[in-house]
């Protein structure tokens, strides 16, 4: 059965959806930016310390994130007979800052289940459709559960600028719908301002979705996992800073002493009874003669112990080597086994790659159909190229290649892009082989020539061979020589 539903439904529809997702969304955000409450502490504590504790935030959720993104790379698109990178598309995506807007895109998508990608046409450049990403924060879709493509999409946002000047904040959107987008402004409710009737037949809108599933086609956060180890973290570490402001400083006790004996410099009494932040313990009941002693300090290796087995627990987790959460031993690893602790990581990088280059291959493909007006045959077997995830050394890099081109496994050009180089540098490697080829040819032609010497005429011209001392050949003149 159709799912047809009228313009104003379907921004309902969407909104409504938004706002239930966006508590849940916002707090992912959080957890990334470090902006976390602090967590497994008693509300009687917490009531009674108010804000005079100071959380420490040890932000693991961002640099689970930030490790697998840093290793996702896009350096091209090509299709299934091309060995390079189509140039349009490589133009289209250098005219729209995706080399930065992307990394973003793959962030928000790891933390928060989703971005999104939006392509339209561009006001300022009639060449060049615009490419967007969006932030689930700002947009939703709705997905066909049949087709799994988006049916509709929303975009949603405010004028924070307006609230700032004590207005009222005015509220924008935008309905993304296959053969046309309406663009709407709220004013004691939603009034349509604009509408494009583009007939693409599709909604210009694709997500980039991070670990989806059958059951969760929008995706999972990458911190889901990460998230309740996260706040042990950050209450271990708090507590150990409380813990090292009272207890591993050593405590001083006097006994014997009045109220009146602690004054500053000046003869004024000092502040409270007990002074220096709880550090001396007084009590002027005691011995005749005032007594003097110290407590020793505490030792917070269980709070360190504590940390290292959260550590551990992350790593295994995550994916992460251990030394990435900061946990060591007392034997540091070898580079190799640095390098085999991170093929996890690596793994889960390119395990990105794969259903985020689909993302992107969609998105390019409807740029090339705003682009030229028509959808290209040939972009349904387009590739995203993307650099190596894993961290190889230069040496070793350049040595694997070597022995393959050596053993005639792979030619210069794949050996050029396995070594990493892009396809700017390898253009330019290209030129300046052909002409090394074309001069090396041009100097063994000249070579050759030297050698074999001036070209004999091929009829006449004897006499003046002869006469310039030059050989003649049986037969002329009579074969004179030949018979002799």
């Amino acid at each position: 059965m159709a799912f047809d539903l009228s313009p104003e439904q379907w921004l309902n529809r969407l909104k409504r959806r938004h706002e239930a997702e966006l508590p849940a969304l916002r707090q992912l955000d959080d957890y990334y930016e470090g902006l976390q409450p602090l967590s497994y502490m008693h509300p009687e504590l917490l009531k009674e310390l108010d804000k005079r504790i100071r959380k420490v935030v040890v932000n693991w959720p961002r640099l689970i994130v930030d490790a697998v993104e840093e290793r996702i790379d896009v350096e091209g698109f090509r299709r299934d007979s091309d060995s390079e990178a189509d140039k349009g598309l490589w133009e289209m995506w250098q005219a729209n800052d995706l080399d930065e807007a992307s990394q973003q895109a793959h962030v928000d998508a790891m933390v928060m289940r989703r971005s999104f990608i939006t392509v339209g046409a561009n006001e300022d450049d009639k060449e060049l459709p615009l490419i967007t990403v969006e932030s689930p924060l700002q947009m939703h879709v709705d997905i066909d559960p049949r087709t799994r493509k988006v049916r509709a999409a929303l975009r949603h946002w405010c004028d924070d600028e307006a609230a700032l000047d004590g207005q009222v904040r005015e509220q924008y959107a935008t309905l993304l719908l296959p053969d046309e987008t309406i663009h709407y402004e709220f004013a004691q409710g939603w009034a349509e301002v604009d509408r494009d009737e583009h007939g693409l037949g599709v909604v210009p809108v694709v997500p980039l979705v991070n670990r989806p599933r059958l059951m969760y086609p929008l995706g999972i956060s990458e911190l889901a996992d990460i998230v309740p180890i996260s706040d042990a973290a950050c209450k271990i570490a708090t507590d150990m800073m409380v813990a090292a402001e009272f207890h591993a400083i050593p405590r001083r006790w006097v006994f014997g002493a009045d109220k009146e004996d602690f004054q500053d410099a000046d003869g004024n009494p000092l502040s409270t009874w007990s002074q220096l932040m709880g550090r001396l313990w007084a009590n002027e009941k005691g011995p005749q003669e005032i007594a003097a002693g110290q407590f020793p300090e505490s030792d917070l290796a269980n709070f360190h112990n504590t940390l290292n087995s959260l550590a551990r627990l992350a790593s295994s987790l995550s994916g992460l080597p251990p030394h990435y959460l900061g946990y060591s031993t007392e034997n540091p690893a070898s580079a190799d086994g640095i390098r085999s602790s991170e093929a996890r990581l690596v793994k889960r990088a390119e395990r990105k790659e794969r259903p985020w280059g689909g993302s992107w291959e969609r998105a390019m493909r409807l740029a090339e159909r705003i682009r030229d007006g028509k959808w290209n045959e040939k972009s349904r077997s387009l590739e995203t190229i993307w650099r190596d995830a894993s961290t190889p050394t230069e040496a070793a890099k350049a040595d694997a290649v070597v022995k393959k081109v050596t053993a005639k496994i792979i030619d210069d050009e794949q050996a050029w892009e396995d070594l990493g180089y892009t396809s700017t540098q390898r253009e330019r490697m290209r030129k300046r082989k052909k002409a090394a080829e074309s001069a090396f040819n041009d100097a063994m032609a000249g070579n050759v020539a030297g050698l074999v010497g001036p070209k004999p005429p091929l009829d006449g011209g004897q006499d003046e061979l002869a006469a310039a001392g030059g050989p003649q050949p049986a037969g002329v003149n009579g074969g004179a020589a030949a018979g002799r």
